[in-house]
């Protein structure tokens, strides 16, 4: 079976961002990129996704130059680079067709923010038949805040209210709801033993 490793949204974005101080994963790249060296060798499909929001003035503002890939990371040429504007990673661009005609019937999930994009790329993954592997220690997630919290609060605040729920709890969550159902639970070690 063909297999196709998704780099999603790994950008200087989320650095520029206050909350990138709570990240659960700071050193994300170099996971990131022992999955790509790994998938390189194999001779696996390496995609790379970038996430833009075009006209907004904030980090994810192509303007404003934060909207590439962290330090370290840099795609080779022929390796597909696609710019969404949705959660997931299939919705506004054409990865599915991508992986289509690949032939790939394997995506192994890898980014930023375990909950979210990389999650939501997961299950759309699933649901349109893909065999689904997510690798969780080559996301990474901040503390999402209780949603009465103002969003400008500082992130100690943010850190020391007990509403908050913390990076440990999203990426449990975030197994618990994958495991099973949308994918195979692994590590970077895993994969990169097979």
């Amino acid at each position: 079976m063909q297999r196709a490793l998704i780099v999603i949204d790994v950008q200087e974005s989320f650095r520029q961002r206050p909350n990138w101080a709570a990240t659960s994963n700071p050193q994300i790249a170099d996971q990131v990129d022992r999955l790509v060296a790994h998938a390189r060798a194999a001779g696996d499909l390496v995609v790379w996704v970038l996430h833009s929001e075009p006209g907004t003035g904030n980090v994810f503002d192509p303007a404003r130059g934060f909207v590439r890939y962290i330090e370290g990371l840099k795609p080779e040429p022929g390796e597909p680079e696609l710019v969404k504007t949705s959660h997931n990673a299939f919705t506004t661009t054409n990865l599915h067709q991508i992986l289509t005609q690949r032939g790939v019937g394997e995506v192994v999930i890898s980014g930023i923010r375990t909950e979210q994009c990389c999650e939501t790329t997961a299950r759309v993954a699933s649901d349109l038949g893909f065999d689904v592997v997510f690798v969780t220690d080559a996301t990474a997630t901040h503390p999402i805040p209780h949603r009465d919290t103002d969003p400008d609060r500082p992130v100690e605040e943010i850190l020391a209210d007990p509403r908050t729920l913390q990076t440990a709890d999203v990426i449990a969550r975030t197994e618990y709801a994958l495991a099973g159902r949308f994918a195979t639970i692994s590590t970077v070690d895993e994969v990169t033993a097979r």
